[in-house]
């Protein structure tokens, strides 16, 4: 009775006579009435709603002797996922209806446990009692609940194709989904969002970016000082910072070389809003869009400027150049934007909130990237130390995360982990820096996560008053027979088996989608790429450069597959591990016009037949070994090239020696003498373990290189040195990099090389490997104990009971496990001849403890997976590249002649390392000669004729890998 007294009062302040209320009321009598003679048990929740003056029974839902229960799941579909669909005090609320609240304990969410227990919610791993779960990001497929109603942002609405496998499942559990984002009000307008949030977070991170980005272009600034969002505790302490900043700005403290910093926010929704909000913490001014172009050129140093575009200011027809609103909601495709070169012009910085869709105009194109970071002309002020900014757009944050979208060059999303990328619109390439030519990017599509607490407590401001609605229903229930709002109704996507009639769309863009990729298939390039390890990196960013190939990734790597495909839109990716998997190999390959081969060079030969089964063309870095040769005859029976030795050593050591040969014999002289050393090494102040050597490539194919035999020429005498150790006995200290502390060794068989290199005159031929002076003693100590043996294991078998590393080192050195640890130490020892230097490596890896020995074939395996837990590049740490060619000619005259060749690269902090850029780009760029018919020989390739190795050499120099050369003349 106490609920119909405050309708009744309600009305009467809202209707506007004494007969409208007395008829409503009786309305209202006649509903109340006829529940109260409803049975026992029965309990009426939202049944009467009063808008607009008019009383009317909105829905009542009788459940008769149940307590609905709902439950809060974990997220974990990424580590910065720290919010949830409802705070305590929603929780709070819903029990004290009656409602029962299961919440999943998570470690990682913000909002602790103990404020959900306090709430009233209860914490419980099994939620399958619940008739709805909310979460704020999809599930995995594999933890759904068959026929229960889930409510979660689900990105499905665009049939994207990722979540597409999630969307069949949830038809085939009969699941009813509603999606957040398609909660909306009678004006289309979203009713339950966190982008408030996700606007506040992303003008923190861009302030924050341009900080570093200034700084690296010679400029230190106030927004120095502002970190990102998610180092503040909550938003409160982030306005703190960026007022500070604009303290500082106010002060005058910004350089004057800069020139005013302008900032423009694109859409006047919640996004827009909350980036807003945040910038008005600065001093800032906001100016309409056409006095932009005045105030970038002459505004106050002690301000920054703002403006807000909507679509009137940059948008107009196309063939009369006027803007009409209702005409642009029928007919987008007949409009274009103005931004490029009305704003974009004089915009420091762009804040894009705006959301797109297919056939609206976008903003910016990569032509119109293009033309914006041409270099402005250097005032005479500019100077080295005070230098002006190179081109008036810096930066970016596309808060919209809408890759492919309005900002046509935006491809890729960034990651809290890694926030920030620079677009160098003439490579039209993303590389991971805040150095370097190019805009600034931001585009982190989770950013409420930064501000887990506030951005929880705002959407489930939002959620709750539609969250009993959707309680008070089975899943497993016929939609139709459901009484929901138009909010709720229309968010449903799937129900009962089926797409909902709204949403019946998405399996058509689904088949349309198919079909447009099959037609486009036929005039795309497939390229089949075996392994995602160190390399594939460099490999898939030059190959993808070009939209018209389309690239499969094979890998047993199943997270880095994951990574892979999320970078690349033109890059599928298969789980499977190819040596065990030979018909499926065969099924790929089949598919494909090339396939590179990353694998292990043992794995090649397989590869290799199932090219020639399937007369697809096949690269690879590695030495073309006997079993390869053996298919010569039926690689050119089958028409195919297979091209091998594209990588570092061997790749750029040959054609580096080409072309030095090569010019030679065209002056007439002749080759007497070739050393070739190189060696992948960490940086030298990574170089801080006993071996002095960490991993950026295959760590089991280091290891083996240790014990193959090699074979050189010196001074015309045939030197041999068997396989199995005594190659570490032929080490020669290297000094021509003196600071580096080198030293050498011989690798393989040199001589082979005289005929194919063309130098039989040549009395001295050498090729090496590099390595910190003490890299070849510790591996000498492997060796003695028996650690660099391939052969199979059955001590290793999967069949037998897991081993610690004590106890095969017991089985190695001959004594019974379990000893005690002098006594395996004293053991070892000896074993390694008393060498105290060997002893400490062994001890430095753990090789004497209770670790256990990874899952593998042979020891060597074993310690390959455990040296490559024990021996990584840490975050910030890099490697290096050091290769030294040289060649002893004589000339017609005489006279003789030492070429020098060096090659140094350096791996990026975050991004490729030396060695995945120096192996992977030459595999890729031949890989992209053979798919465009500029290596057409066939047979067998490796990079020794100037057609081959001079573009490839050409263009590895582009990709940043540089070498030098020098001589000196003898008489």
């Amino acid at each position: 009775m106490k609920y119909l007294v405050c309708v009744l009062q309600q009305m009467l302040k809202e209707t506007k006579t004494f007969a409208q209320t007395m008829f409503e009321a009786y309305i209202c009598m006649y509903y109340f009435t006829a529940l109260c003679l409803l049975p026992s048990g029965f309990t009426m929740l939202r049944a009467f709603s009063h808008t607009n003056g008019r009383c009317a029974f909105h829905h009542a839902k009788c459940w008769h002797h149940r307590k609905s229960v709902l439950a809060i799941r974990r997220e974990d579909v990424n580590a910065w996922e720290r919010r949830a669909p409802l705070a305590p005090k929603h929780v709070k609320e819903l029990t004290q209806m009656g409602y029962k609240v299961l919440v999943q304990p998570s470690n990682r969410r913000a909002i602790h446990e103990k404020d959900y227990i306090k709430a009233g919610g209860i914490i419980q791993e099994d939620i399958s009692e619940a008739s709805l779960i909310v979460g704020v990001k999809r599930p995995p497929e594999d933890k759904l609940i068959p026929k229960k109603n889930y409510a979660f942002f689900s990105h499905t609405i665009k049939a994207q194709e990722a979540n597409m496998p999630l969307l069949d499942e949830i038809l085939r559990q009969e699941i009813r989904l509603f999606d957040y984002e398609k909660m909306v009000d009678h004006k289309g307008m979203r009713v339950v969002a966190f982008g408030k949030w996700a606007g506040v977070a992303g003008m923190i991170n861009i302030l924050h970016g341009l900080g570093l980005r200034f700084l690296a272009l010679g400029h230190h600034t106030p927004f120095m000082h502002i970190g990102m969002a998610h180092n503040y505790r909550n938003s409160s302490q982030a306005v703190q910072a960026v007022r500070d900043a604009g303290y500082e700005i106010s002060l005058g403290l910004m350089p004057k070389s800069v020139g005013p910093l302008t900032f423009v926010f694109t859409g006047t929704g919640n996004v827009s809003k909350g980036a807003q909000e945040m910038f008005n913490a600065l001093p800032c001014e906001f100016v309409e869009p056409h006095e932009l172009k005045e105030v970038s050129r002459s505004g106050d140093l002690r301000k920054v400027y703002g403006t807000v575009l909507s679509r009137h200011h940059h948008l107009v027809r196309k063939h009369d150049g006027l803007y009409d609103p209702v005409d642009y909601d029928k007919h987008p495709e007949l409009y274009t934007s103005r931004f490029n070169t009305d704003i974009a012009p004089y915009t420091t910085c762009l804040i894009n909130g705006i959301y797109w869709e297919q056939h609206t105009p976008r903003l910016l194109s990569r032509q119109d990237a293009q033309k914006l970071l041409v270099p402005v002309r250097s005032a005479a002020g500019a100077t080295e130390g005070c230098p002006e900014l190179p081109h008036k757009l810096l930066a970016i944050c596309d808060i919209s995360a809408d890759t492919g979208g309005s900002i046509e060059f935006m491809t890729e999303c960034t990651t809290i982990d890694s926030p920030f990328c620079m677009y160098d619109a003439d490579q039209h390439i993303i590389h991971d820096s805040v150095e370097g030519s190019g805009i600034l990017m931001c585009s982190i599509d989770n950013l409420p996560a930064q501000l887990p607490i506030e951005a929880t407590e705002y959407f489930g401001d939002m959620l709750l008053p539609y969250i009993e609605e959707m309680l008070l229903s089975e899943g497993s229930e016929p939609l139709e027979n459901q009484n929901y709002s138009s909010v709720v109704r229309d968010a449903v996507i799937a129900s009962n088996g089926s797409l909902t009639a709204k949403y019946e769309y998405i399996q058509k863009l689904r088949e349309s989608r198919e079909y447009a990729q099959s037609l486009k298939m036929g005039n795309k390039k497939r390229v089949l790429l075996l392994g995602s390890g160190y390399v594939s990196g460099p490999v898939l960013e030059y190959l993808t450069r070009d939209s018209n190939v389309d690239i499969t990734v094979a890998s047993v790597m199943k997270e880095q597959l994951e990574q892979l495909t999320k970078k690349y839109s033109n890059v599928t990716s298969v789980h499977m591990d190819v040596i065990k998997h030979e018909e499926k190999l065969s099924s790929l390959v089949k598919k494909h016009n090339l396939v590179i081969s990353l694998l292990p060079y043992s794995a090649h030969p397989l590869v290799a037949k199932k090219c020639i089964d399937h007369k697809v063309n096949l690269v690879t870095a590695s030495y073309l070994t006997p079993a390869m040769k053996e298919l010569q005859e039926s690689v050119e029976a089958a028409g195919i090239t297979v091209i091998s030795e594209m990588g570092l050593d061997p790749g750029l050591d040959h054609m580096l020696a080409m072309e030095c040969i090569d010019k030679a014999k065209e002056v007439g002289a002749t080759v007497v003498s070739y050393t070739s050393f190189c060696g992948g090494l960490p940086a030298p102040e990574h170089s801080d373990n006993p071996l002095r050597y960490k991993f950026s490539w295959s760590p089991q194919g280091v290891l083996l290189n240790t014990v193959q035999s090699a074979t050189y020429l010196k001074n015309g005498e045939i030197i041999n040195i068997p396989a199995g150790g005594a190659l570490l006995d032929s080490v020669t200290a290297m000094d021509f990099f003196p600071g580096l502390n080198l030293e050498g060794f011989p690798n393989r068989d040199s001589t082979k090389y005289a005929e194919p290199y063309g130098i039989q005159t040549a009395r001295t031929l050498l090729r090496g490997t590099l390595r910190y002076k003490g890299y070849s003693k510790t591996m000498g100590g492997f060796v003695k104990l028996g650690l660099i043996n391939p052969d199979p294991d059955p001590l290793l078998s999967s069949t037998m009971p897991p081993l610690t590393w004590k106890e095969l080192m017991c089985k190695l050195v001959g004594i019974k496990p379990p000893a005690e640890y002098h006594v395996l130490k004293e053991a070892v020892f000896s074993k390694l001849e008393k060498d105290k230097s060997q002893l400490e490596a062994v001890e430095w890896l753990g090789l004497l403890g209770d670790e256990p020995v990874p899952a593998a074939d042979s020891i060597v395996g074993a310690l390959a997976k455990h040296m490559e837990m024990k021996l990584p590049f840490g975050p910030g740490e890099r490697d290096m590249i050091v290769m030294r060619n040289e060649i002893g000619l004589r000339h017609p005259s005489g006279h003789l002649e030492d070429k020098f060749i060096d090659l140094v690269v350096y791996g990026d902090n975050k991004g490729y390392s030396a060695m995945a850029k120096t192996v992977g780009y030459p595999t890729a760029i031949a890989a992209k000669m053979v798919l465009d018919g500029e290596i057409d020989a066939k047979g067998m390739v490796i990079p020794l004729t100037k057609s081959v190795y001079g573009p490839i050499l050409e263009r590895v120099r582009a990709e940043g890998i540089v070498y030098r050369t020098h001589s000196v003349i003898k008489q």
